[in-house]
């Protein structure tokens, strides 16, 4: 299992929503159209989605049921998914050997944890850029991460879930290749 790269990017988006607080829920994000309190709330179903793969070994079609106290601080309960999420990765290992089923599939844990990581990744410099922080993804995790990428989203996938790539040299930084290629100016 890829827990080691899950725990990098948790730790990469916990630093990057270190100080959000419920005042700053309305700021835009890099993802059209989402604010700040909406990214979260996405990152908090993300969480949901791989505790349950990764425990139950299935994955439902319908995203989990915020309470309360989520619509009040989903940084807070952002904190608190992490910390139950690196929990059951460290504690699942039947799950682990059968995959988790996705509608008619089932897939390698090991992918739904490497999805999950990229888009915790991501999102975390996202929540990070709404802030003002301009934080880059940590090289060694952008690294990994941007060699899984093209795997995971490619040109059919790509619609509706990712903008078109944008152009950067090629010696950009690893945080900056990986966060372009998923459709965000990471000059912006």
């Amino acid at each position: 299992m890829r827990a080691p790269l899950l725990q990098r990017a948790i730790d990469h988006a916990l630093d990057s929503v270190e100080g959000v607080t419920p005042a700053a829920l309305a700021l835009p994000t890099p993802c059209a159209g989402w604010d700040l309190g909406t990214l979260l709330h996405h990152l908090n179903d993300a969480f949901d989605v791989l505790a349950e793969g990764v425990c139950a070994g299935i994955i439902a079609s319908a995203p989990a049921v915020m309470d309360d106290a989520d619509a009040d601080d989903p940084a807070a309960v952002f904190r608190k998914r992490a910390e139950r999420v690196l929990d059951a990765c460290s504690r699942s290992e039947p799950t682990r050997r059968g995959g988790a089923a996705i509608a008619d599939r089932r897939l390698p844990v090991d992918v739904v944890v490497t999805t999950v990581a990229l888009e915790i990744a991501v999102h975390g410099w996202d929540a990070a850029r709404a802030v003002g922080d301009r934080r880059p993804i940590p090289g060694r995790l952008a690294l990994e991460l941007l060699l899984l990428a093209p795997l995971l989203v490619d040109d059919a996938v790509r619609p509706g879930l990712f903008a078109p790539p944008v152009p950067v040299p090629p010696d950009a930084p690893p945080g900056d290749r990986l966060v372009a290629f998923l459709g965000r100016d990471p000059a912006a």
